[in-house]
């Protein structure tokens, strides 16, 4: 049987991980300052090389593993980036994922090790390469995403309230919400579980804490239920 893969080019696969958060400063991106040429002290997002006994998205979880500690996390595959002169040093495709991380659960001594910070998405360093652009993208689609489905929560802690909810989802799309009308539709979804707990941290009189329950979310999509904050 005649072979004919060598006789084509062979390129490198690289995977990149835009990895959002979210805490009271509102969206985050976590970058890391790369410590090898070329644009050695530059700002990135987290990365590596596709190894030989892996899939593109066990890559993937794999590089995100390094940099947090966190696996199971929500991640999806964004685009795949394969212009000639992306990566001077050769000739390299990029497979970039997003990932919704929680920002008080990942290893924050195995972020240092790798020289990793936060940063506000409105205010991140220029980027190397070209992920500035993978960054705008993969925003592009958390906003169409956040609409639709319920990935925000996967962004807040187990209980939150309902103004922490929706700075998280002015934070996702850059500008305000009317709160009255924000609330209302909130409390329309049977599976936002209100408990029998308060946050008096910001008044008084305090806010009722909240849990997403997936399960029941499940349940009333199979019965025709929809994720609406269109």
């Amino acid at each position: 049987m005649e072979i004919v893969y060598n006789q084509h080019e062979k390129h490198f696969v690289a995977l990149d991980c835009i990895i959002f958060g979210f805490d009271q400063q509102g969206l985050q991106l976590l970058l890391i300052k790369r410590g090898f040429e070329p644009e050695k002290g530059k700002w990135s997002l987290m990365g590596g090389f596709l190894r030989s006994d892996e899939s593109v998205d066990e890559g993937a979880e794999r590089i995100l593993e390094t940099l947090t500690g966190l696996t199971g996390v929500y991640m999806e595959q964004l685009y795949a980036y394969g212009d000639v002169r992306r990566d001077p040093v050769a000739r390299t495709l990029s497979i970039a994922y997003y990932a919704l991380i929680r920002t008080d659960q990942y290893d924050k001594k195995l972020a240092d090790s790798h020289n990793a910070q936060w940063f506000p998405v409105s205010r991140k360093p220029d980027l190397i390469f070209d992920h500035n652009a993978m960054v705008e993208k993969a925003l592009a689609r958390l906003r169409r995403r956040a609409r639709t489905q319920p990935i925000g929560f996967e962004l807040l802690p187990e209980k939150f309230t309902i103004p922490q909810l929706r700075s998280l989802y002015e934070a996702i799309n850059n500008q305000p919400l009317d709160h009255r009308n924000f609330s209302k539709r909130l409390n329309s979804m049977e599976w936002l579980v209100k408990l029998n707990e308060k946050d008096k941290a910001s008044s008084r009189k305090g806010a009722f804490y909240y849990q997403f329950d997936p399960n029941l979310y499940q349940k009333l999509v199979q019965e025709g239920s929809s994720f609406d904050l269109k």
